[in-house]
């Protein structure tokens, strides 16, 4: 049997010489993309010096960036002479509340390069003093952040309209980057090496950003073309506006992701791409108690290092050894009154980086209005699942060595990853090779078709065997609001060769005003790639929905849309027995300061072909259940000092009654750069078998000195396990892109009296050093 390793080996050269990326020499002499010096045909023509932009009738826009002969002084004064001697990009347009209405507060932005930097400049002029806007997140790449008011760019540096690099940055200096992968998919923590300052100036404030070349992916050469969006977001208003016209049905705050709509960039001369490669050494001290392996207080110290080269212009290569994931906080804790298994997100930074490429069988975002629901992916298997890797039955395995090469060549998206992880004892995991292949290949102007190949050298199903996972998908985005996509996949491991597939065929209109989705899914009984997550198996689902979301009328004062949706979910068993149907129509009004409230009904049938244990001694029998129940929930506009989602469910559940309330995702900012986050749910169940109540509760502050530097604590408890847990973070990025952590981890079992009972606790300092060549 080939091993992981061997096997990715093969695929991975197989997969270069297909899309030509033969050696990094042959790879620099041709270009990666189809990028390169001419605008779109759609394009107005390209402004002549001194002007700077150039609208035609279509929407579309093309910008002409400035070379500067010095560098500016990132300060945040825009007092160089540059700024009065060359024009100010105006004219910001609506997304929202008006789409395509001009911006009710003016904007002016600037585009200069030199042979180090690409600089974006803004000066947001404000008809209210500093005290009313919204400014109250401080640290780096936070939620929270994209509900202050803002000022950033997207750049599509391959001009490929499809991905983009993404930049912003709040009135207090807080900012943010992300990737943006086929139009969503948003990276948010992928951190280079940039430099931003905020000021302010009589009547609003200023920005400047600037990012090196090195810190990006491009074609070198003269008189280069990119794709370029800017984006002002004023939340006082709800408004978000752009340089260039976006949809509504986008959303303010993802329709920079609708990277088809950005302007064009021209007279770009780009420097040589370099060696760019970044090697990042780190050192790391443990103090760590077990009670499961009966190990109290032990020191360990340990090193470590990770590596990005870049291949061409757009391929990067990354590699780890002895990789370490202690500075990642701990997860956050979900109520779950189902019979399967919650997915949670990814939160190690080697993993997360690439992500969009090995996105399989589910695509871009799907817009949705008011938080409507859609087409639920929560049972969509996921043939690549990165948490397999490096966590196994509650235990973290550790990480010997791994590699990744994700990037483009031409129209192809490539990701190649193999990892070999140690063994644990605990859960009795052995030492295993995980490897994952992707490609992708875009076709018309917003669609894609790719494939899939995962491999885990030890299955956890069958000992001793592996476990293969395959697949091909496709995304198909037409006009503004109408995308359609499917995928078929497979997987294999000894004695399990019959039902073992998988495939989705799924359809979705969501303009502003109408919206309607169609998906069929199956997911055959023994379908499980073992590098993937599957959560429910052994059935066919059909769900439809459709949802009239029109905007407010002058009399519905405070009202900015009303959305109206009704949705069928059908799921049959591999026996062809119903199994769940749910039957639900939900109504939401969205208020202009950008409140929520929902009203949300549903009539739900479940088929429990075996008793389902639900709380510790509490079953439920076998059998057919009608059950309905309703929700009712009020969400505070996320700009505001205060803000978070109230909720209410009451009803039937199974053959009992369910009484549920919560405070979920809530923040109160004590201070511009202090806040806190409680989050309450409390759900009270009522059976013949028992009656019990769920409790999850949780609390975070957040501390920032400097928006690269901040203090963080987490605690919560929940019932299901009786845990209390406790993460305390430091994070400190020294320099760009080196860091220092100091985290402490606490775990308890509360299940009996008194003290809560240690499970386990961690004491870590790291630190790492950023080094470029």
């Amino acid at each position: 049997m080939i091993s992981g390793s061997k096997w990715l080996a093969r695929v991975s050269v197989a997969l270069l010489v297909c899309v030509g990326v033969v050696s990094p020499a042959v790879a620099q002499r041709r270009p990666a993309s189809a990028g390169g010096s001419q605008a779109s045909a759609e394009d107005p023509p390209a402004p002549v010096a001194p002007a700077v932009i150039s609208r035609g009738e279509n929407g579309r826009v093309v910008v002409r960036a400035t070379r500067l002969v010095q560098p500016l002084k990132v300060d945040g004064r825009l007092d160089e002479a540059v700024y009065s001697t060359v024009p100010a990009i105006t004219d910001f347009i609506q997304t929202v509340p008006a789409q395509g209405k001009p911006s009710t507060e003016k904007t002016e932005a600037w585009v200069f390069f030199d042979d180090n930097y690409l600089y974006v400049t803004g000066r947001m002029y404000e008809d209210v003093p500093p005290e009313q806007w919204t400014a109250n997140e401080l640290r780096r790449d936070t939620a929270q952040l994209r509900q202050n008011d803002m000022f950033g760019f997207l750049v599509d540096t391959f001009h490929d309209r499809r991905n983009g690099f993404n930049f912003y940055v709040n009135p207090l200096g807080g900012f943010a980057d992300q990737i943006i992968t086929d139009e969503g998919n948003p990276n948010v923590d992928w951190n280079p090496v940039w430099e931003v300052r905020t000021g302010r100036f009589d009547g609003g404030w200023t920005a400047e950003l600037a990012v090196p070349f090195k810190s990006l992916r491009y074609n070198a050469g003269k008189n280069q073309t990119w794709g370029l969006q800017l984006r002002r977001s004023i939340r006082r208003k709800n408004e978000w506006t752009h340089l260039t016209p976006v949809p509504a049905s986008s959303g303010g705050a993802t329709g920079i992701f609708r990277v088809s709509a950005a302007g064009t960039l021209v007279g770009l001369d780009l420097p040589p791409a370099g060696k760019n490669v970044e090697v990042k050494p780190y050192a790391i001290s443990k103090v760590t108690s077990d009670v499961a392996k009966n190990v109290s207080n032990d020191v360990e110290p340990n090193a470590g290092v990770d590596a990005k080269i870049g291949i061409t212009a757009n391929l990067t290569a990354d590699i780890t050894v002895n990789t370490d994931f202690a500075q990642v906080e701990v997860d956050e804790q979900q109520l779950n009154l189902t019979r399967f298994s919650l997915q949670f997100p990814e939160k190690r930074d080697f993993f997360l980086e690439g992500r969009g490429i090995f996105d399989f069988g589910r695509g871009g975002p799907t817009n949705s209005q008011n938080g409507a629901s859609g087409a639920s992916n929560s049972l969509t298997p996921s043939l690549f699942y990165s948490r397999a890797i490096g966590l196994n039955a509650g235990r973290v395995i550790p990480l010997t060595a791994g590699g990744r090469i994700t990037g483009k060549a031409g129209k192809y998206s490539i990701g190649l990853l193999d990892i070999q992880a140690g063994d644990e004892s605990v859960s009795k995991t052995p030492s295993t090779n995980f490897a994952v292949a992707r490609i992708k290949r875009d076709i018309l102007r917003r669609s894609s078709v790719g494939m899939m190949v995962t491999n885990r050298s030890e299955s956890n199903v069958v000992s001793g065997a592996s476990n293969l996972g395959y697949g091909a998908d496709a995304t198909f985005s037409f006009f503004q609001n109408v995308s359609m996509g499917g995928y078929y996949s497979r997987s294999e491991v000894e004695g399990r060769s019959d039902d073992n597939q998988s495939y989705q065929g799924r359809f979705d209109y969501a303009a502003d005003r109408y919206g309607a989705q169609l998906q069929f899914l199956n997911v055959g009984a023994n379908y499980n790639p073992e590098v993937g997550f599957v959560r429910r198996s052994g059935i066919d689902r059909t769900y439809a929905s459709a949802r009239f979301s029109p905007r407010a009328r002058t009399h519905f004062k405070g009202v900015r849309q009303f959305t109206y949706q009704g949705s069928l979910e059908y799921i049959q068993n591999s026996a062809g027995q119903l199994e769940t149907r749910n039957q639900t129509g939900r109504v939401a009004v969205e208020r202009q300061n950008s409140d929520l409230f929902v009203v949300e009904g549903g009539t739900n049938y479940e088929l429990l072909v075996a008793p389902f244990a639900i709380a510790p001694g509490v079953r439920i029998p076998s059998g057919g259940y009608d059950f309905n129940d309703i929700t009712v929930s009020y969400q505070l506009g996320q700009q505001r000092r205060l803000n978070g989602t109230a909720s209410y469910q009451v009803g039937q559940f199974y053959n009992g009654t369910i009484s549920a309330w919560g405070f979920t995702s809530g923040r109160y900012a004590i201070l511009k750069q202090w806040s806190v986050e409680p989050s309450v749910q409390i759900s009270q169940v009522e059976l013949p078998a028992g009656t019990f109540t769920t409790k999850l509760l949780r609390a975070r502050t957040d501390y920032g000195f400097s928006p690269r530097m901040f203090v963080s604590g987490l605690v919560q408890y929940t019932s299901t396990g009786s845990v209390f847990s406790s993460n305390v973070r430091f994070r400190w990025e020294y320099r760009p892109g080196s860091e220092l952590f100091v985290v402490y981890t606490d775990e308890r079992d509360t299940t009996k009296p008194g003290y809560p009972d240690l499970k386990n606790r961690a004491f870590v300092v790291k630190v790492n050093k950023l080094l470029r060549f």
